[in-house]
């Protein structure tokens, strides 16, 4: 049984059994300030779902979820997650790299109502969705990478090194409308060995205390900011950091046998249903984001048999069906379809490799022409890690990749490239740039065109680009 009663406060909380809060009729009360340290609230954010439902979420120390007020009317948050501790699953490294998932924390959320004007969470602001976005920014690939079986251990505590929290704060004073991070938040997933100073101290694995430090706490500034749309990335993948991608980002309900706990699970695991976040309309052109789920996508062409190629098939159906509700599609998943990746030769030199081939190879079945639904414009992707934009001279959309993020950096190619290069055989490439400066994206609509333009962490003008229905016309600063 639940007990509920008001507080001196004037804030609604709830006596939890069975580690769940009720539904329950909202009651007119003040907004009260409360200090983060003495009320356990964590992190307060608001993440954008299917067709544009916000929800606003909320991670506490405390044993109860605390109060969303909208326009002075205060509901209590019923109980996303529970704190748990998760027993030790199959995951992307040797056992012996790896443990239990510790979660010490509640995850809280509720419904923001579309006509709410003011919102808080214990006293902290939120941020509101706009109904027209107009100013959007653009983040990606953003922890900090600790991983043994490459012997990489980046130094998490030099903040140039991981230079992730300095790019946040930049791209805050930008004041956007929206946030739209890519995927691969959280990158810690071995510990830091002796003789690493730079490193020395931080947090692993999967739990709670990582992605407080890869994610949580060095994104606040954006957090506060705008209202996030949140793509999945291979580092959410189920033997990687999925659980906690199910416990805090998804914007869908939380699930028992679709959150990465168990291993016989993760076909369910592992795969989500695309889903259209609205943007409004500006100069009589509407548009939105479709936002798909890449994070277990191989980069090798998946056989008819293997049941991952099947859903991939029914996924982009849906894609195509979601690009007919507006004019200006924008689709954004984790692996880049029309980029490039670039890895450093062991004998010397770059090995330049095309855009995601599995996915290719199921659209390329579905929309032989352009891969794409020809009511998709653009795609924004991640995954490599650096900035990317790439034009096409025939009808393929226009590709960005904003990987650049913080975490580890790939070599840039020399430009001009060869002309030869393309990420795909058909697609005939006009225009290639690309920056391993850590940094962030910005999309900005004007009545009839986008402004995107590429930002380094201090706010200096990397690439920029004007995108008209099908044609983007792109030029590097400097150039």
């Amino acid at each position: 049984m639940n007990l509920c009663r008001i507080r001196r406060a004037g804030i609604m909380t709830c006596v939890l059994a069975l580690a769940a809060c009720s539904n329950l009729s909202p009651q007119k009360m003040p907004a009260v300030s409360q200090d983060i340290s003495t009320n356990g609230l964590q992190a307060s954010w608001v993440v954008m779902g299917d067709q544009g439902q916000a929800t606003a979420r909320a991670i506490t120390t405390g044993t109860v979820c605390p109060a969303l007020v909208q326009d002075g009317v205060a509901q209590t948050m019923t109980v996303r997650a529970v704190a748990a501790t998760v027993a030790q699953r199959k995951t992307a490294s040797k056992s012996e790299a790896s443990k239990p998932s510790a979660f010490p924390v509640l995850t809280c959320e509720a419904t923001l109502a579309k006509s709410t004007s003011v919102a808080s969470i214990a006293g902290h602001a939120l941020p509101l969705p706009k109904a027209t976005v107009q100013k959007i920014v653009v983040v990606g690939d953003s922890g900090c990478r600790l991983k043994a079986s490459d012997n990489y251990f980046q130094p998490c505590n030099d903040g140039e090194k991981w230079a992730f929290r300095s790019m946040i704060d930049t791209a805050a004073t930008f004041k956007p409308d929206l946030v739209l991070h890519v995927g691969d938040y959280q990158y810690r997933e071995n510990p830091c060995p002796d003789g690493h100073p730079e490193c020395a101290g931080s947090p692993w694995g999967y739990g709670w205390d990582t992605w407080q430090a890869d994610f949580f706490s060095p994104a606040q500034a954006l957090l506060n900011a705008a209202p996030w749309v949140m793509v999945r990335g291979n580092h959410e993948s189920c033997t990687r950091a999925g659980q906690g991608w199910w416990r805090f980002l998804d914007p869908r309900p939380l699930q028992s046998g679709r959150d990465c706990n168990l291993d016989q699970n993760d076909m369910t695991g592992d795969y989500s249903a695309p889903y259209a976040v609205p943007l409004g309309t500006v100069g009589g052109q509407s548009a939105q984001f479709i936002v798909f789920d890449s994070s277990k996508v191989p980069n090798k062409v998946l056989s008819k048999q293997d049941p991952a190629r099947q859903i991939y098939v029914d996924q982009m159906t849906m894609v195509n069906q979601l690009a007919t509700q507006v004019d200006f599609n924008l689709f954004t998943n984790h692996h880049p379809i029309l980029g490039v990746s670039v890895e450093k030769k062991v004998s010397g030199g770059l090995d330049v490799k095309p855009g995601n081939v599995a996915l290719q190879d199921v659209m390329k079945e579905m929309n032989p022409a352009r891969l794409f639904s020809p009511k998709i414009q653009v795609a924004i992707s991640g995954h490599v890690h650096l900035f990317e934009a790439l034009t096409f001279s025939n009808d393929y959309p226009t590709q960005f990749v904003s990987g650049n993020g913080g975490s580890s950096l790939d070599t840039p190619l020399k430009t001009p490239v060869d002309p030869s290069l393309t990420p795909y055989p058909a697609a005939q490439l006009a225009y290639f740039s690309n920056s391993n400066d850590v940094g962030f994206m910005t999309l900005e609509r004007e009545q009839n065109y986008w402004n995107v333009r590429a930002w380094n962490k201090h706010g200096q003008l990397i690439t920029e680009c004007q995108m008209q229905e099908k044609s983007t016309q792109c030029h590097t600063v400097g150039s």
